[in-house]
């Protein structure tokens, strides 16, 4: 949703309605969108299934809003994700920053509730992004699939998370595929049999927009999630 700060409870809610009623098929909160004292977790969770429940009548159109439960502790994000699902929401987010074990221990339980896990890649520029240091963001695109996360925002190509075609293929070829072979040109070094292991579906998001459409198909293909944001409203 943006704008993605200030907004109260009820605002934020009527932002999604009116987009989810617009003809999306979900909304989500974004990475720094937690809990604030001007628009609580729990009043946001409220307004926003109450704006997918309405959405969903209004249009017979199956829709959707992932709440982001990141906290800063394993039982806040616990109670935030089982009071998501009592409200009928079957994904939630949550941000890289929480940590390998808290995202683990989040995986399992979404998997344990038939619940999505959808996860943001905030923080990762700190040590992926840097030409010096760090590693590269296919170590964490496999890192979260043996995790278990369901979606990861993996790059688009074009937009503000852009990067080169070929390395963004390779991000997305890691998260899909049931075996990589080595390809040097997408930056696939050694070569990976994930056997059993679930796929994990990418997500474009950042700065991209429907006119961007075509772009966006051609380098990503179709299984991909699309996340328009401000580019939307």
């Amino acid at each position: 949703t943006k704008p993605k700060l200030g907004l109260s409870g009820r605002n934020y809610g009527r932002v999604v309605y009116e987009a989810l009623k617009g003809g999306l098929d979900f909304m989500k909160d974004d990475e720094n969108i937690n809990s604030q004292p001007f628009m609580h977790w729990r009043d946001r969770f409220l307004y926003c299934m109450e704006a997918v429940n309405k959405a969903s009548a209004a249009t017979g159109e199956v829709k959707g809003h992932y709440l982001n439960i990141t906290a800063a502790t394993m039982d806040e994000m616990i109670e935030g994700a089982e009071f998501a699902k009592s409200l009928g929401s079957i994904i939630v987010m949550i941000d890289l920053v929480i940590g390998y074990t808290a995202i683990q221990t989040m995986a399992k339980r979404c998997r344990n509730n038939d619940m999505i896990l959808h996860l943001h890649r905030a923080g990762n520029s700190t040590y992926s992004r840097q030409k010096n240091h760090g590693m590269n963001f296919r170590v964490i695109c496999k890192w979260m699939r043996m995790a278990g996360v369901d979606h990861i925002h993996a790059g688009t190509v074009v937009g503000k998370l852009e990067g080169d075609p070929a390395m963004i293929h390779g991000f997305y070829d890691v998260l899909r595929g049931t075996h990589n072979p080595v390809n040097l040109g997408n930056g696939i070094f050694l070569e990976q049999d994930w056997a059993s292991l679930n796929k994990v579906m990418p997500v474009a998001s950042g700065g991209i927009h429907a006119g961007q459409m075509h772009q966006l198909l051609h380098h990503l293909g179709e299984d991909v999630v699309l996340q328009f944001g401000g580019g939307t409203i």
